[in-house]
């Protein structure tokens, strides 16, 4: 890993640093081994500002290890995706790392911006209730939700 640049890299060095941590805590609770491959994936994902697909993920990868296969990326993105780390956003085939760590359960909305490809994770409890509501009366259980929404962020608005 190279040293920060400037102040505002020094500062995201340490959010993602400390977002690890996090994750660690987690993984220890859990009885989970957040290996160092795991590790390196989860550092990438959080240095992207949005959300990222695995094959750009890879290639970030095999600057830290060369010997890194899809599979390889696949199999830390898969681990990270059950521990609740990360959203693999279907309809755009990418990833964008979590913050809601305690809870992967948690129904998931995204914000997805056609335009400049900014992702934003809601939790909308009226929208979450409504839909089980309405699984309910089909005689359906929900057990995974994401949501994903398509449209023009504010900036691109």
């Amino acid at each position: 890993m190279t040293a920060p640049t400037s102040s505002q890299d020094a500062f995201h060095h340490t959010t993602h640093e400390s977002l690890l941590a996090q994750a660690q805590q987690v993984c220890k609770k859990k009885g989970v081994r957040l290996t160092k491959t795991r590790e390196q994936v989860f550092l990438l994902l959080a240095k992207h500002k949005g959300a990222v697909g695995a094959y750009d993920l890879l290639d970030d990868l095999k600057e830290l290890d060369s010997a890194a296969k899809p599979a390889t990326i696949y199999r830390a993105l898969d681990f990270l995706s059950k521990q609740g780390f990360v959203h693999k956003i279907e309809s755009i085939n990418a990833f964008i790392l979590c913050h809601h760590f305690g809870e992967c359960n948690h129904p998931v909305q995204l914000l997805i911006c056609d335009n400049c490809g900014q992702v934003d994770e809601i939790q909308s409890n009226n929208f979450d209730l409504a839909l089980r509501s309405m699984a309910d009366a089909s005689g359906f259980t929900i057990t995974h939700q994401i949501v994903e929404a398509h449209g023009q962020c504010q900036n691109c608005h």
